[in-house]
Order: C-alpha cells, then sequence, then structure tokens
C-alpha cells in the first residue's frame, strides 16, 4: 500500500496509470515487477509505431496502428467466458493473458497510445469503459474489449440502452475523459463488487484500504473502510 500511495498521492496529471494499475492486484499476486511491465508495454508500442508508418496516409492512423496491433497481432480480447474473475482487473494479469474487462484493457490501449504519441482518453461510460482517441479536433470512440471496434453514436446509445433501459439518453457528459484517479477508482470499485459478492472480507479490506488512499475525504469510504477493520478484527 505505501508504493500504492506514493505513486497516487499527487496531483492526477502526475499519476502514472501504468504504474499505479499494475499493483492493483498485489495483495493477491504478491509483489510485482513494475519495471518488467513497463517495457512489455514499451515492446507493444513499439510494434504500434512500426504499424502507423505503414499506415502513415490514412485517417486514423494512430487508431488502426493501435487496433491491429493489439487485437489482432497481439491477440488481446475480451474475456467474456469468465468476466467476473478478478484477475481481468489486475493489469500484470491482463498483459499476460491478453484478455480483461472493459477498463484494464482501455488502460493497456491508453498506455500503448501515450508512449506513441497518440492522445487517448479514457470515457468512464455507464457499466462499459471506453476509450476516445483524439485526432486535432476530432474524436474517435474506440471498445477495447470487442476487439478495438469503433463505436459510432448510434452503437453509443443502443450500448446505453442495453445498460441504462430503453429510455436511456445519449448525454455529451458520458463521453467526457475520465482521470486517472478516476480510472483507479473505477477499477477497485469493480474488484469491491466482486470480492463482495463472494463474501471475501480480507480480500476486499485491501481494496477499501486502496480507495481510501485514492479519496481519504470520501465520508461512505471512510464508514464502510472503519466497519469492514471491525469485522476482520473480530475474525482474529
Amino acid at each position: 500500500m505505501e508504493r500504492f500511495a506514493a505513486l497516487v498521492q499527487r496531483p492526477d496529471l502526475d499519476i502514472e496509470l501504468d504504474r499505479a494499475a499494475l499493483l492493483v492486484g498485489d495483495w493477491e499476486c504478491g509483489a510485482v515487477d513494475i519495471e518488467r511491465y513497463c517495457h512489455v508495454l514499451d515492446d507493444m508500442a513499439a510494434a504500434a509505431e512500426r504499424q502507423r508508418l505503414l499506415l502513415d496516409e490514412l485517417p486514423w492512423s494512430g487508431a488502426r496502428a493501435l487496433g491491429r496491433t493489439l487485437f489482432v497481432e497481439l491477440g488481446f480480447r475480451g474475456n467474456t467466458a469468465d468476466y467476473y474473475d478478478p484477475k481481468n482487473s489486475f493489469l500484470r494479469e491482463v498483459l499476460e493473458r491478453r484478455t480483461g474487462i472493459p477498463i484494464t484493457l482501455g488502460v493497456v490501449y491508453m498506455e500503448v497510445a501515450r508512449r506513441i504519441g497518440v492522445r487517448a482518453t479514457g470515457v468512464g461510460f455507464p457499466g462499459h469503459f471506453l476509450v476516445r482517441v483524439h485526432e486535432g479536433d476530432d474524436g474517435l470512440v474506440i471498445d477495447p474489449f470487442n476487439g478495438g471496434a469503433a463505436l459510432s453514436e448510434s452503437d453509443l446509445h443502443e450500448l446505453l440502452k442495453r445498460v441504462v433501459g430503453p429510455e436511456a439518453k445519449l448525454e455529451p457528459n458520458l463521453l467526457e475523459p475520465t482521470s486517472n484517479r478516476q480510472i483507479l477508482t473505477r477499477m477497485l470499485l469493480n474488484l469491491a463488487g466482486i470480492y463482495g459478492r463472494q463474501g471475501d472480507l480480507f480480500r476486499s479490506l485491501e481494496v477499501l484500504e486502496r480507495l481510501y488512499i485514492l479519496d481519504a475525504a470520501n465520508p461512505r469510504i471512510q464508514r464502510e473502510l472503519e466497519t469492514l477493520r471491525r469485522r476482520v478484527d473480530g475474525l482474529n
């Protein structure tokens, strides 16, 4: 937790998303070699950059190169067989297994994009994390969980209706960029839901401790953390 705190207790733009995300799950997988996995991302970026040079004259060459590299050559995919496996939320496991959930695949996409100079921001869409690639004043919304497919406004509306209900309206604020802190929080909240359903108090406590590090002023997190600490202490 000290390593995690050192990475996230700073201004949002100074948070190194790849390094912080790699520490999510260290309570279960053991100490992570951050440099090793950052080099894995570097190698992926080198492959994407080679693709971009080949596609340079096409529109959205960066998004095309990222899609071809990550989802065709390297085979990253959404884990539809076991969506609620906690490992889908551990970036190191996603890099090893090349499967995950929307938000971790989105982090892979954004971090490879950053390394090749393509601006890509997270989109905290309800129930399904997305990525927006920017080219000049234009933006292209990408779904990393579904092979990097580009989504039209109609596609986004249909996705929203499946998640929220048939009366849902696609408002502009739903596509606003998410901060690094919000991304890490959402990753941890996904795990909190999984561990909560499993009744796993000890792993739930690990998650809440990190959520508290991210947002110590949040009274709900404070209350839930205090309650869970008392429950765990009662088991010892």
